[in-house]
Formats: structure tokens, C-alpha cells, sequence
């Protein structure tokens, strides 16, 4: 437990930007999934209106530090190829 006063500080710090990050991450997950079910219903234009936002809001993750670059661009790489396969 935080017994000095910088470590509660500290342990609030924490609380307050893993509740920021969650939730970030959970709108981030919301627009992948809305991809995906594009992608499941076999609609190409539905699909790629939900990738084409879904990427400034995977690449906001990478700069507030939420995913690392490569995972963003793992996750836009794979899902631009199935769409692109919709054909």
C-alpha cells in the first residue's frame, strides 16, 4: 500500500489514466469491430467507410500511447487486405 505522499499521488495518477485508456481503447475496439462486420456482411463500401475511420482512430491510440505503432499497423495492414479482397 502507498504510504508516502508522492505514492498516493502517484496510485491516483494511475487510477484516473488507466480510466482514460480503457476507454479510449474501448472506442477503438468499437470502430474495428464495425469493420469487421462490414467485412462479415460482405458489403465493400460499408466496409471500407468503417476502415476509412477507423484509422485516425487506431493512429490517435499510438500517439496517446494506448497501442504500439506496429500493432496499429498490424491491425490496419490485416484489415485493409480483407477488404480489398471483398471484390
Amino acid at each position: 500500500m502507498a504510504n508516502s505522499p508522492q505514492a498516493k499521488k502517484r496510485a491516483r495518477q494511475n487510477e484516473a489514466r488507466f480510466a482514460v485508456n480503457k476507454a479510449r481503447r474501448s472506442r477503438i475496439r468499437t470502430f474495428l469491430r464495425k469493420v469487421e462486420e462490414a467485412i462479415a456482411t460482405g458489403d465493400k463500401e460499408a466496409a471500407t467507410a468503417a476502415l476509412r475511420a477507423a484509422q485516425p482512430e487506431l493512429m490517435r491510440g499510438v500517439t496517446k500511447g494506448v497501442f504500439h505503432k506496429n500493432t496499429a499497423a498490424r491491425k490496419m495492414s490485416r484489415l485493409t487486405s480483407r477488404v480489398k479482397a471483398l471484390g
